[in-house]
């Protein structure tokens, strides 16, 4: 059955371009030159060798779809891209998984500096880029190493904000956008203002937002986690042989437990608040500009998914048998202060999280600043981030600092022995702390240094890319010696266009640093309902990727499909081993040679044109293998489920609209310690109407079928399904 599904694709694609393909045959003389530009370039801004078409994946997301696919943080507003999910850990964080691959593997951007939070720290920290205020969204999907090194193995998401104004304007420009959703009270408000002058360019920008704790169609615990928690029960009373009394009272309380603490039809700590802004001034001239933004972001959001709660039932459990075995009170009082001092409190209620950011980003771009060389930019971005994770008695359970800069240096060159490309320095430090019950990292500085060099040379037929990069990271922590990596990375790439395809062919060597939390961990994280333990051993972990791609594109037709394979040698990944420890399982970092295997699809197909618009579908499909080289199960935690969507674009005058259905299948074949997830289906409408040039009304519909949807890649599946039924409307005046 499953290989019937994973040549669905295929066999709609197959139907969508048979008509095209007997209409170009009977209409050859009708076909595009090799060099007819009939099949759009996507240039990535964030790429300076994108002009020509990039022989690696990569998307774009701005305008309408923007629009429509916008959501309350970064790893929603990317999701339903080929290849691409997201890691929700509630309303306010979704980090990005590119071709299943996430944490440090994937680097998150605005404006091509790294957006320096804490959010790689663990699943529950939010990015501090909210999407609603971006212009524009990349994504490079596989290594980006050589650009934005040492570790985006997986790939860059890129927001693109436009808050250092790159050119002056006559008059002001700006717009204004309101939400509003039935779930959770949603409320968001966003605002822009650009303007300037002859010599000088300005920007002004704010947000704001809330919601309240939303509605899920069922239990918050996963139908899953309760069959093996009733199958571990059954377990444990056969090993103890209770007699049917005991039994019968100990059924009892369960189920007076389970009426009163599990939460039904609305997701405790999913609420979120948050506002924030910038002002921007720039100079400009015909040499280029050189700018400063000051940028501020306050966030207060819950954390769902029993913060905690593993911990407490553990702790629960060993008082009980410390109580069969006849333990005196004394002995409770102890284990009582411990509790209290790992965080394990008995207050109800969710963790909550106060963030706070204040950044300073300086850009500088000169036209031709020397012979041979087209352009210069210098990017320098300076951060002084926040956290404090508060628990429900009140007090400030733990506080994370991370005090950064990051600077980038970049020259593009043309025509230098026949190749076009940038020279370049990027370099940064890290000063991070944690403080209290979570602290399982202790305060580490991390430096780093990196030089690249990338180009291209058309050639007869095809466009040639290569590359290299070299980085040196340090980590200086209070506790430990210091240890140093040097890595080193390189690729190569091929542009083929063929009358109406190109085809992208793309390889790579990479290699990535341990970030300090592999490398330090020591402590329990109830956001992860694990105790974690790095290792100071690791070694830097490298890959060899191979990617093809191919871009077809028609008057009717389009599609694109990438085919990847990325093979590790001392893939750095996280095992439970089964032990206990301050009432959570142990998760150790350790290494192994692992693959990476997938594949993407999208396809669209104009189906009808008439008087004034356009009907046309859309189609998408994705799916990703990935496997460690040890014995036993070899299957790496929180990989994505395959999915597979059709939708429906209606373009008529004043109004747009669009129905999307998409498939997550179910993910049974999880790793060790790791409950599988149920498939699940998405259904969502689109409207929009212009009210004239500068207006548009909006409205959206979300989970329309009410399903109950679990992404695999979350840390807290079992305990936090996604929003149920979601209705929202929206007003936007641009001017």
């Amino acid at each position: 059955m499953r290989n019937l599904i994973q040549l669905a694709p295929f066999v709609v694609l197959a139907i969508l371009l048979a008509p095209t393909v007997a209409a170009d045959e009977d209409a050859s003389t009708e076909s595009a030159p090799a060099d007819d530009p009939s099949i759009e370039i996507l240039e990535v801004q964030a790429h300076p060798l994108s002009g020509e078409g990039l022989s690696q994946a990569a998307i774009a997301l701005d305008g309408a779809d923007l629009e429509r696919e916008v959501a309350g943080n970064i790893g929603e507003t990317v999701a339903r891209q080929p290849g691409v999910h997201s890691a929700a850990f509630g309303e306010a964080v979704g980090r990005p998984v590119i071709h299943g691959m996430s944490g440090a593997r994937v680097r998150i951007m605005e404006d091509r500096i790294d957006t320096m939070d804490a959010s790689v720290t663990s699943a529950d920290h939010a990015t501090t880029v909210d999407p609603f205020i971006a212009d524009r969204v990349e994504v490079l999907k596989g290594s980006s190493t050589l650009l934005y090194g040492p570790g985006a193995i997986g790939g860059v998401v890129d927001v693109h904000t436009g808050r250092v104004p790159h050119e002056s304007r006559e008059s002001i420009t700006g717009k204004l956008e309101v939400r509003g959703a039935d779930n959770g009270g949603r409320r968001n408000a966003t605002f822009r203002l650009d303007g300037g002058g002859e010599s000088v360019a300005w920007h002004l920008d704010g947000f704001t937002r809330s919601a309240d704790e939303y509605d899920i169609p069922g239990f918050a615990e996963s139908a899953r986690f309760h069959a093996a928690e009733e199958h571990e029960e059954e377990h444990d009373h056969e090993g103890e042989g209770h007699d049917e009394d005991e039994e019968e009272h100990h059924d009892e309380e369960e189920e007076h437990h389970d009426e009163e603490e599990e939460a039904y039809g609305t997701l405790p700590g999913s609420q979120v608040d948050g506002r924030g802004g910038a002002f921007g001034i720039s100079v400009v001239g015909d040499w280029g500009f050189a700018g400063v933004a000051v940028s501020t972001l306050r966030y207060d959001y819950g954390l769902p998914g029993g913060h905690g709660h593993h911990g407490e039932e553990e702790h629960h459990d060993e008082e009980e048998h410390h109580d069969e075995e006849g333990h005196d009170e004394e002995a409770h009082e102890e284990e009582e202060e411990e509790e209290h001092d790992h965080g394990h409190a008995d207050e109800e209620g969710n963790v909550t999280l106060e963030l706070e950011q204040t950044r300073v980003d300086f850009e500088a771009g000169i036209a031709e600043p020397f012979a041979g060389f087209s352009s210069l930019n210098i990017r320098i971005g300076m951060n002084d981030y926040e956290h404090a994770e508060i628990e429900p008695g009140g007090e400030i359970g733990t506080l994370f600092e991370n005090n950064a800069y990051e600077a980038r240096i970049e020259l593009a060159n043309q025509d230098h022995v026949g190749l076009d490309g940038a020279v370049g320095v990027q370099f940064g430090n890290r000063e991070f702390s944690a403080v209290g019950h979570e602290a399982f990292v202790p305060p580490v500085d991390t430096g780093s240094l990196g030089v690249f060099w990338v180009a291209e040379r058309s050639l007869e037929g095809f466009d040639l890319e290569t590359g290299v990069r070299l980085d040196r990271v340090s980590h200086d922590p209070t506790a430990s010696p210091s240890t140093d990596f040097t890595t080193f990375s390189a690729s190569l790439g091929f542009v083929i266009p063929r009358d109406d395809t190109v085809i992208g062919l793309h390889a790579d060597f990479s290699s990535r640093a341990p970030i300090a939390e592999e490398l330090y961990s020591n402590g329990p994280h109830p956001a992860t309902q694990s105790f974690e333990i790095g290792d100071p051993g690791l070694d830097a972990e490298t890959a060899l990727n191979a990617a093809a791609t191919v871009n077809f594109a028609t008057g009717r037709v389009e599609w694109t499909a990438t085919a990847y394979a990325t093979t590790f040698r001392d893939h750095i990944y996280q095992f439970v081993t089964g032990e206990v420890e301050d009432g959570f399982l142990v998760a150790q970092y350790g290494q192994a040679d692992a693959t990476y295997r997938g594949l993407d699809v999208s396809a669209g197909l104009r189906l009808a044109t008439f008087d004034g618009g356009d009907l046309s579908g859309r189609f998408l499909f994705d799916t990703v293998a990935a496997e460690l080289d040890i014995a036993g199960n070899d299957r790496l935690p929180r990989l994505p489920a395959s999915r597979a969507g059709i939708g429906l674009d209606l373009e008529r005058g004043r109004l747009s609209a669009s129905v999307d259905f998409l498939r997550v299948f179910e993910q049974d074949d999880p790793a060790a310690m790791e409950l599988g997830t149920d498939a699940y289906d998405d259904v969502r409408v689109f409207l929009a109407l212009d009210l004239g040039e500068n207006a548009r009304l909006f409205f959206q519909g979300r989970n329309l079928t009410d399903d109950e949807q679990r992404q695999h890649t979350s840390y807290i599946k079992e305990f936090a399904p996604q929003p149920g039924r979601t209705l929202e409307a929206g007003f936007r005046l641009a001017f």
